[in-house]
């Protein structure tokens, strides 16, 4: 048991609760092992008074703590209160790992305490009793419902064999049978007459699903309060109360976690608020059920969802009827419970109302009629789930992150990513929204992930909470086609995990690289060693903290060779002795802090193992082909959704402010910027999706030519956009105020990054001309 900061934890014993203290004493040092061990030290008992069933105690004795949990007094319910049954699953769920507290005993003596009980251990950490987790942050309430519902999938994927709990629930026929027991349980408990019960309780036996035969362990409560969190992490360290588990439909779980969706307005109480919707960070019931469709693996679209929504409706209507009965026997652990008298009304009638809605799919299907390059079903799931994840996630923590880096622009923490971002990484990752740019591990074609790229482009950091970052992505591209499987292990396991982070060293400071065939550095044979001298700039990513590894591109051969035979990429521990870590450098006077900034490194007389060469000697150029294909789309359509966010912010301020008594886009020029950004982001966005279909379909080698023309384009439109929108910002528009000078900087700097505008263009005047020549011929 636990709690959090903003309730008591426990209060005194109620009247009806009493315990006979000095009886469980005498029990329990005799019967759990540990529990004398400090001699001299009183038994201490409080009671728990969330809980509306099972009355739960705090013991303490000296410095151990534990937790009871009872039947209540007096007249029960017929099959309620079962005391060995919440035992017995505790016992094997925490015999398989999953988060609950350990049991330490069973007592069915009833002469002990007057009924039976069973102690487990007590766990400290956050209870939330408000659904709308107020005083934490958008992030954090985010990756607290994530943890809550991995945690519900994690718990119907467990195998009830493996546990030895194949009798536990009578198994098929469950829906059937829970709308028959509690319609029994509600009238054996009803104090007036309510119809909607009634007809609820018609309703769903005659809707009964098709399919009533799943048969997994299922909690039977499971909801935000019913949960333990870590003091510190957003991880599920314990589920409690386990009174209503059984095996049955796992659906039946799902619907009743998602049951604030539709909280009825009317009912103020249960910490329950009906503006959960509202409140920032709180994931939709699409998204929460699209989790949990993810981590079981099962299809999204959830046949019969109306019936589980309004029979959790139903069965919710039956507990409160039940607490009512039992605060007039006077045997309820809870001060507030003659207040549940008055809710079984509207949670009936919102049952009802649930009865009559159609929920057809849980991921509304995108549209692609008349689209150019299409989507695969898959690439337009998980855009609509980057969208709702950028949205609900992203944006709303994108002041935090930047007052991070304002903070901390003079001290060394610049060069480290703010909690949040953490935080929202664990969430993606949850969510399978991870390692998106890589085909062989997401599944996605490269249109699918151009229009993801595109999505993310809208934020700085985006990229990263996906594990999408430059240059991660092209160095893991790089292992993925060509590392040898113990580079592969070593590196690109944890790169994709997201456990470590890696730079890229290809430019050097003595020679223009815009021509590759420069590069000087060298990497030379000694043995089972290579030796690396030189110098590099511009390798991103080296300030990261968590950077661990460098691919390096140096002259391998001898000057006799071909000039694009003659270098080599290796892999380099940025902690192997010799190399120097010279200054980081700045683009237009920002340093890119959170990708790890850009900087300078000397290698001087660098030893690593022979086998950290990738793919073999002379081989650099055409593993950099294989490199920089996919990378330049990626920048692209990241660019592309900047030049959005510019436009919708050039469009905000020309519709805000007037200059000459008219709106800024009253006057012409203003409107025909506009106008032109719109169009060129729809030029620039169907060249990248051709580039991207031709990767698909004809492979880097096949697409050069328009990835050529794309690297050209984008940069060039998106920069014009940026500078439209600062000279509508005004003064504004160059301050730090607003995003876009920021923006042109990281641009403008494409236009350089991946080769410059000039070798693009000679490369695809030379292609151009190839194809011209092939036409000729053909015709003749």
């Amino acid at each position: 048991m636990g709690t959090d900061a903003h309730e008591p934890e426990t209060a005194e014993v109620l009247p009806q609760h009493q315990l006979d203290c000095k009886s469980l004493d005498a029990y329990l040092s005799r019967h759990l092992p540990g529990f004398g061990a400090q001699p001299g030290a009183t038994l201490t008992i409080t009671q728990y008074r969330s809980g509306q069933s099972n009355p739960t105690f705090h013991l303490k004795k000296g410095f151990q703590a534990y937790v009871l949990r009872k039947k209540p007094p007096g007249s029960l319910l017929p099959k309620a209160h079962k005391i060995d049954r919440e035992y017995k699953v505790q016992k094997a769920l925490f015999s398989v790992g999953f988060p609950v507290p350990k049991v330490l005993l069973y007592c069915n003596d009833t002469s002990v305490i007057g009924t039976e009980f069973y102690v487990m251990e007590h766990v400290q950490g956050r209870i939330f009793r408000d659904f709308t987790l107020p005083g934490v942050s958008p992030a954090e309430r985010s990756a607290i419902y994530v943890a809550m519902i991995e945690t519900l999938a994690r718990l119907h994927s467990l195998n009830l064999q493996t546990m030895q709990l194949e009798g536990y629930g009578p198994g098929a026929g469950y829906c059937k049978r829970q709308v028959s027991t509690w319609t029994s349980q509600y009238q054996a408990a009803a104090h007036q007459d309510i119809p909607a019960m009634k007809q609820l309780s018609e309703w769903l036996m005659k809707n009964l699903p098709d399919n009533d035969n799943e048969s997994n362990l299922i909690h039977g409560d499971f909801k935000l309060d019913n949960i333990i969190f870590h003091p510190k992490e957003t991880r599920v360290i314990a589920v409690l109360d386990w009174e209503l588990s059984t095996t049955g439909h796992p659906l039946s779980d799902l619907a009743y976690l998602s049951l604030f969706y539709f909280w009825p307005r009317t009912i103020p109480m249960l910490h329950q608020s009906s503006q959960i919707q509202e409140s920032i960070g709180i994931p939709s019931m699409e998204e929460l059920v699209s989790i949990y469709c993810r981590y079981r693996g099962i299809n999204p679209v959830l046949p019969n969802w109306n019936f589980f929504l309004a029979f959790s409706y139903f069965k919710l209507a039956g507990i409160a009827q039940g607490v009512y009965s039992r605060y007039l026997l006077g045997n309820n652990s809870s001060e507030d419970s003659f207040l549940f008298a008055n809710i079984v009304q509207p949670l009936a009638e919102t049952g009802l109302q649930l009865s009559k809605r159609t929920f057809s799919t849980v991921l509304p299907q995108v549209d692609t009629t008349g689209k150019l390059f299409l989507q695969t079903k898959k690439g337009q799931e998980v855009l609509m789930e980057v969208k709702h994840f950028m949205k609900k996630h992203i944006l709303p923590a994108e002041k935090e992150v930047f007052e991070y880096y304002v903070q901390n622009e003079n001290s060394i923490e610049k060069w480290k990513q703010p909690l949040v971002i953490d935080k929202l990484k664990e969430m993606a990752k949850a969510q399978g929204l991870w390692n998106l740019f890589l085909p062989a591990v997401s599944g996605l074609s490269q249109v699918d992930y151009a229009l993801i790229a595109e999505e993310t482009g809208k934020c700085f950091f985006a990229p990263d909470v996906f594990n999408c970052q430059a240059p991660d992505t092209g160095n893991m591209e790089v292992l993925h086609l060509y590392g040898s499987e113990e580079q592969k292990q070593q590196w690109l396991e944890p790169l994709l995990r997201g456990d470590i982070t890696s730079a890229f060293c290809m430019t050097e400071p003595d020679v223009a690289s815009s021509d590759a065939t420069n590069i000087d550095c060298s990497i030379q044979r000694d043995g089972d060693s290579y030796i690396i001298n030189g110098k590099k700039w511009w390798s991103s990513g080296a300030g990261n903290p968590r950077c661990k590894i460098l691919i390096l591109l140096g002259r391998s051969k001898a000057t006799s060779q071909s000039r694009h035979k003659q270098h080599s990429m290796i892999l380099v521990p940025i902690n192997t002795p010799g190399i120097k870590i010279i200054r980081p450098l700045s683009v237009f006077g920002y340093s890119d802090n959170l990708h790890g900034g850009h900087f300078e490194i000397h290698f001087h007389q660098v030893r690593v193992p022979a086998t950290n060469l990738i793919l073999g000697e002379g081989r650099g150029f055409e593993i950099s082909q294989g490199r920089l294909g996919p990378g330049r789309i990626h920048h692209c359509m990241r660019t592309i959704g900047l030049a959005e966010r510019a436009l919708q912010i050039m469009c905000e301020r020309a519709a805000q402010r007037k200059a000459f008594k008219k709106k800024l886009y009253e006057h012409e020029v203003v409107a025909h910027w506009i106008a032109e950004s719109r169009i060129a982001i729809e030029e620039i966005r169907l060249l990248t999706l051709k580039a991207a279909h031709s990767l698909d379909t004809l492979g880097s080698t096949g697409a050069r030519k328009e990835i050529a023309m794309i690297k050209v384009a984008a940069p060039r439109a998106v920069c014009r956009i940026i500078d439209r929108a600062i000279q509508v910002c005004g003064g504004a528009g160059v301050s730090q105020d607003f995003p876009l000078a920021n923006m042109y900087a990281l641009t403008r700097t494409l236009r350089l990054a991946d080769g410059p505008d000039e070798v693009h263009l000679s490369a695809i005047a030379k292609m151009e001309l190839q194809d011209q020549a092939k036409a000729q011929r053909a015709k003749m």
